[in-house]
Formats: C-alpha cells, structure tokens, sequence
C-alpha cells in the first residue's frame, strides 16, 4: 500500500512508494518487544531489586509504556502507512520516549533478569528511529504543513532546554561540590542518576539544534520540533503515573510525590495544545 494523501505522493520512502521493509519491521519489532518488557516489569514485581520507590517508579514508566506509548507507535504507523502526515509526529513522538524510557530501566534500576529485554527496547528504539528519519521524506512532510513561527517555536525550545539544565546543574554543582557527592543519590540504590546523563548528554543538545535547524526554517528541525512536542505529552502522563506508583510503594521518599502530578498534567494539556496547533495542514486534506 503506498502512503498518499489525495494523490499526493508518499510520505516515506525517497522512491515514493512502499516504506522500507526494515523501517516498518524494525517498529513493529520495538512495539513488540516494549509490550513484552513493560508487561513482565509491572505484572512481575519481584523482578525489580531496587528500594520500593524506585520499583514503584520502574513499574509506572512500564505501565505507561504497555498502554501508552506503545498503542500510539501502533496506531501512528498504521495511520501513516494509510496516508496521516501527522501520524509521522507520534510515530517519532512515541519512540522518542520508549528510548528515553529504555535508557533509564536499563540505568535507574538494578540489574535484573529482564535486563536483555531492555538492552533490546533500547536498541531497537535508537535504530528505528536512524531508519524512519533516513527513508522520510521531510521537504514533502513541511510541504503538508502550515507554517508555524518557526524563530517563536525555536525560542521557546531554547528556554524549555534552557530550563531543564539549570533545574539539573542546580542540583548536580552542588552535589559534585560537597564532601560527599554521592549524597544526592541516597535512596534510589544506582550509582549515578541517569536522568541527568541522557538529558545533559544527548536530549537536551539535540532539541537546542533542533531548534536552531527550525529557526533556520530547516525540515529537519520541523520534524524533531513536533515530535518532540507528541514525546512531551507522552512523557509528561508517564512521569505522573510513575510518580504515583513510587509513592505508593513508599510514601516515606522524596524520590516520588503525588503533589507534582497536577502540575504534569498541566504540562501534558500545553504540549498538547501545542501538538494540534504545530500539525494545521496546509490545505484541507482527508489523510491526516
């Protein structure tokens, strides 16, 4: 079946026709996979070797993961096989968390048994996004789009990355300052915060280019901008369900709290909002 969108030519695919075997077969193998390690994750407990917040935390980014992320990486292939332009958004979207996620059960949790599960989600997550974005053809996916400000829209990237690494490096400097840096960590049972390396790492210099590619009005920087935007809902939801599950498993902590979940939802509404008004379409189409 080619990806048309009344008669347009396809959305992936530098031919035009059929995507890729391996773009669809990789995906499909990442939803799998993901499905079968978020389901023993959060139906079997016992295999997390973590203090009870981080198991309760490990056992809510699963949750989010089985009946979240991987139904819209599902749903969005299937759309966009079918012609969705906007479905490619939440196809990267949602594997844009299932790497992030993978990262920190691979990271943030104890070695255990599933371990391979995940080492497997992470690379099937990385190398299926490579291939997705190497077979899109991104000039024609704008081309479907009304143009956002593309120079606001960086802006408000850059004071979003902005944010997030002061919020970090507010904690870090003063841990790495103290006599006992692995203070920081009491509680969680690992031996460095993993969050803070994938973000300081790779997430949050990715979304600054990004950004710079969109203020440049570059497709590249459009595509990672809106999907960004799809994982910020995804991952907003998945932090609060985590949160709530590592307080329940230990009200005592500071590592999860309930008080922060509003705030998450708010933030998932604005991303949101964000989402339907980055995706306005050019013209009146019947695929997206």
């Amino acid at each position: 079946m080619s990806v048309l969108i009344d008669g347009s030519p396809a959305v992936v695919d530098i031919d035009r026709s059929e995507p890729p075997r391996h773009v669809t077969v990789l995906s499909l193998a990442l939803a799998i996979v993901a499905a079968v390690s978020a389901a023993l994750t959060f139906y079997l407990p016992d295999v997390l070797l973590g203090p009870a917040v981080t198991n309760g935390n490990a056992r809510g980014t699963a949750l989010a993961i089985l009946y979240g992320a991987v139904p819209i990486l599902l749903a969005s292939m299937f759309m966009a096989r079918r012609g969705s332009w906007r479905a490619v958004f939440f196809w990267f979207g949602s594997m844009f968390y299932l790497a992030y996620n993978a990262f920190l059960l691979l990271f943030l949790t104890p070695f255990n048994s599933l371990f391979l599960l995940y080492v497997a989600t992470q690379s099937l997550a990385v190398f299926a996004i490579f291939t997705l974005y190497s077979a899109l053809d991104r000039d024609w996916l704008v081309g479907q789009m009304r143009p956002p400000p593309y120079r606001g829209m960086a802006v408000f990237v850059w004071v979003i990355v902005a944010l997030n690494a002061l919020a970090w490096l507010l904690e870090i400097v003063p841990a790495v300052l103290s006599e006992n840096p692995m203070s920081m960590l009491d509680g969680i049972g690992v031996a460095t915060n993993a969050i803070y390396v994938q973000d300081l790492v790779f997430w949050l210099p990715m979304m600054a280019l990004a950004a710079w590619w969109m203020w440049n009005g570059r497709g590249a920087g459009i595509l990672l901008t809106g999907s960004w935007l799809v994982y910020g809902v995804i991952e907003a939801i998945g932090i609060a369900v985590d949160q709530w599950f590592g307080h329940q498993a230990d009200p005592t902590s500071t590592w999860a709290s309930v008080e922060i979940i509003p705030f998450l939802i708010g933030l998932a509404l604005v991303n949101a909002i964000g989402v339907v008004f980055y995706m306005r379409a050019r013209r009146v189409d019947t695929g997206g």
